[in-house]
């Protein structure tokens, strides 16, 4: 009989402010944002601990839901989205009214075209790799929620598909929703869905 661990990884709802490069800014969700959460996790609720990054769009969610479903929560700082140092708070819009090409470069190359004082790529790709690394090795044999960040999680879904992580930006991580990996004693880690509603919506 082989052993399965579990990992469901939802991102965050929509904060206040609206879209925008937010990286490590603490905003907390919005009133939308706390009903998309409250929506992804109305169906099925298979988990037997949370983990959840410490800002507060994230955190005081997993605190809430653990307290519904009485169930362990830890927060790990190193599941902090990745600083974007002077863009954070910026939107798309704003970045572009001074280079329309700005954008254009950093998605197609994020690892050398970060922005002014932003975390290293290879250092964000690190702490996350460590942290999912740790989870997973004390979680072993269960079925884990992990609530984060868009680039957390591409980072992870980018280790699992053995992409190179300068691809990670290819992946669409919609606000609240849920993404599974399963590890097993006989297959690679593996990718089971990405971007669901809830558990229970087929796609």
């Amino acid at each position: 009989m082989t052993t399965k661990t579990t990992i469901d990884l939802l991102r965050h709802g929509e904060p206040v402010g609206g879209k925008r490069y937010r990286g490590q800014l603490d905003d907390p969700l919005s009133e939308r944002g706390w009903g998309e959460m409250k929506f992804a996790v109305s169906a099925e609720t298979p988990w037997e601990a949370i983990i959840s990054s410490p800002l507060r769009r994230c955190s005081e969610f997993a605190c809430y839901l653990s307290e519904q479903l009485s169930l362990p929560l830890d927060i790990d700082e190193r599941f902090k989205e990745v600083g974007f140092g002077t863009w954070e708070g910026l939107t798309r819009d704003q970045l572009r009214a001074n280079d329309k090409d700005i954008l254009k470069r950093f998605y197609r190359d994020p690892a050398n075209n970060r922005p002014e004082g932003a975390e290293p790529l290879a250092t964000f790709n690190s702490r996350v790799n460590n942290a999912y690394t740790d989870a997973v090795h004390k979680h072993q044999g269960k079925h884990i929620l992990i609530i984060a960040h868009a680039g957390v999680i591409r980072s992870i879904l980018t280790q699992t598909l053995a992409a190179p992580i300068n691809t990670m930006y290819r992946l669409s991580i919609e606000t609240a929703r849920l993404s599974r990996i399963q590890i097993d004693d006989e297959r690679p880690a593996t990718l089971v869905f990405m971007g669901r509603r809830r558990l229970s919506d087929q796609k």
